[in-house]
């Protein structure tokens, strides 16, 4: 890649990482539209480590406080709310974990093509659009169950098909259930914690396996311009959210699956 390819798919990493838009399709579609060469491993894992940087330090007061709690509940028998959501935090990481395990590599294979994208962007773009609608948005993170975390967790592994959008399709179902916006968000926000570091983390190891030639600086820019981007982004999007809703975003899921539409039919 060039400097301007290392740039742009940095940010356009950092900044659909965490909206309702899907990020994995945003970075496939620049080589299946524009012919941009592959990013590689290492691109990959340094963006994935710059949003994973972004989310932790902007939630890291929730962070130290479910951890020091969640460790509390399992050595001390100290149960509290915030141990409750964190032990369901993890509760609802198994499925799209376990789903990753099993088929990555045939969605990697199969799924990772601008019909699937088009498809998978209106469709999610809609049922969004309808959950944001119907849902009651009155209920708050203090009363998610492990039946929540279970439905939220199984619907975040539907995130594997190109995109369908890992935030988008939680945020859907967490508002489908009676959720508010912000408690949908920052649910989806925690729970994409341990699937980033996970990703990134058999990802590097990979990388270790496979080795690389790698141009350090640019990936050192690259996970800058993640973090950065991410950053601002989470911060925005929860400034914002309760105001504007999720219909900008469906909007957005909306043109971009009509203007994918008509490039395949040129």
């Amino acid at each position: 890649m060039d400097w301007f390819q290392t740039l742009a798919l940095a940010l356009i990493q950092g900044l659909t990482e965490f909206l309702p838009v899907s990020s994995s399709a945003h970075l496939i579609l620049p080589s299946q539209v524009l012919g941009w060469a592959d990013q590689g491993l290492a691109f990959d894992v340094a963006v994935h480590v710059g949003t994973l940087l972004a989310v932790v330090l902007y939630f890291r007061r929730d962070v130290v406080s479910l951890t020091l709690s969640w460790i509390d509940s399992a050595l001390k028998r100290k149960h509290t709310d915030e141990s409750r959501l964190a032990w369901l935090i993890i509760l609802a990481t198994i499925p799209a974990g376990v789903a990753g395990l099993l088929l990555d590599d045939y969605i990697e294979a199969n799924l990772r093509s601008a019909v699937v994208i088009a498809t998978t962007t209106v469709l999610f773009g809609v049922v969004l659009w309808w959950s944001d609608f119907n849902g009651s948005r009155t209920r708050s993170l203090t009363s998610i169950n492990w039946k929540d975390a279970l439905i939220i967790g199984f619907s975040q592994a539907l995130a594997l098909i190109p995109g369908t959008s890992r935030s988008g399709i939680t945020m859907t179902a967490a508002l489908l259930i009676g959720f508010s916006r912000d408690a949908a968000a920052r649910y989806s926000f925690l729970l994409s914690i341990p699937l980033i570091a996970a990703a990134g983390l058999l990802k590097g190891v990979e990388l270790v396996q496979t080795g690389t030639d790698a141009q350090w600086t640019m990936i050192g820019v690259g996970t800058l311009a993640a973090f950065l981007s991410a950053y601002a982004c989470i911060h925005l999007f929860l400034s914002f959210l309760e105001r504007i809703g999720f219909t900008p975003f469906v909007i957005y899921r909306l043109l971009l699956g009509a203007v994918l539409g008509l490039y395949l039919l040129m």
